[in-house]
């Protein structure tokens, strides 16, 4: 099965943006005011684990805290990094964040093994999966089909790589005609650059950014995204334990009010929030290279968070018919006994109504 052209070729205009706005700089001037600065004083405080370390992909969550949306939700928003979206989901379960960002699907699959603590996807961020496997032009592996006898790299629990047996076979070819490597996750794109595989499996917004640091020219880089070849996946949500929305379905609704304006705030003025981020970032004391995220966040607008699709439903939502097919190629792919339905997969009657959610 073939990329369609359409796609291929909207996705490297969009990847040739990227790497025109970071070759000049792209950041706009710094916006003369920020809004109000969170106060933490009579706030019902909230905490969120991120799915990684903070990044630029942060930037609504964050805007949202330094102009005081949350804030004048009667809310004080506190974030920490997270180690993945299983650690992140756990964490969540036991009651150590509020809520917090991570896979829906991970979360499916923890939901089958712990029905008692049952967890719930609130708004779903990523309308399309970063999901892919990524190869190198002098690889000469121009289409799935020929990653066929090559080696793939990933560490074990990575989840497109556990989805590959679906990929695999929407692209026709054989699941086991592959053979992976395991390594830990900052040796991913130094063994494809090294050589010593052929391709690696991953998210867009980190492999594609990691192999431009690490010297290769981004128009080098084939990707091969899975929603691309067949797969309807979304990617990550904000998700919750379902009986604390059941508990305090107002200051969720309240969150999502303030997170859904710091989501439209970051597309409308993408560089400049994401100035304020690196700012705040640095006044943690997190070192961010400026460049790499810059390159993060510019591939992940047009491809990930601002669609076609984001543009006729609004911010937060799904289209019911896609995730369910979603939920089912990755019950296929993980093995799962049965397939939940949706509505124990994603709630969105706490999100405000569409014509708050829209885009310009």
């Amino acid at each position: 099965m073939s990329i369609p052209k359409s796609s291929r070729r909207q996705f490297l205009q969009s990847a040739a943006a990227a790497a025109s706005w970071v070759a000049v700089g792209g950041l706009k001037a710094r916006a003369q005011s920020r809004g109000p600065l969170l106060v933490s004083q009579g706030l019902t405080p909230l905490k969120f684990t991120l799915s990684w370390l903070p990044s630029s992909m942060d930037t609504p969550l964050v805007t949202a805290i330094l102009k005081g949306y949350f804030a004048e939700e009667g809310l004080e928003v506190t974030y920490e990094r997270g180690y993945g979206s299983a650690d992140s989901i756990t964490k969540i379960a036991a009651g150590q964040y509020d809520l917090g960002e991570g896979d829906p699907y991970s979360m499916i699959e923890f939901n089958a093994k712990n029905p008692d603590v049952p967890l719930v996807a609130i708004y779903v961020h990523f309308n399309r999966s970063p999901f892919g496997i990524y190869t190198l032009k002098d690889k000469g592996i121009g289409e799935p089909a020929q990653l066929a006898g090559k080696k793939l790299g990933a560490p074990a629990g990575d989840a497109p790589r556990r989805l590959w047996p679906v990929f695999a076979k929407q692209v026709g070819i054989d699941p086991g005609s592959v053979e992976w490597v395991t390594m830990e996750p900052q040796l991913r794109e130094p063994f494809l650059i090294q050589g010593r595989v052929d391709a690696i499996s991953g998210f867009m917004t980190s492999a594609m950014p990691n192999l431009v640091r690490g010297g290769v020219k981004l128009e080098d880089i084939v990707p091969f995204l899975y929603n691309d070849y067949g797969l309807e996946l979304y990617g990550n949500a904000v998700i919750t334990r379902v009986q604390l929305l059941r508990e305090k379905p107002e200051q969720f609704k309240a969150f999502l009010r303030a997170y859904v304006k710091g989501w439209q705030d970051t597309i409308r003025d993408t560089d400049g929030n994401m100035l304020a981020l690196l700012d705040k970032a640095k006044a943690d004391g997190q070192v961010l290279d400026t460049a790499t995220e810059k390159l993060r966040l510019a591939l992940a607008m047009p491809r990930l968070f601002v669609t076609d699709e984001v543009r006729q439903i609004g911010l937060g939502d799904v289209v019911p018919a896609r995730m369910e097919t979603s939920i089912a190629q990755v019950v296929d792919g993980f093995g799962l006994s049965s397939k939940p339905p949706l509505k124990k997969v994603f709630d969105n009657s706490l999100l405000p109504p569409k014509s708050e959610r829209m885009i310009g």
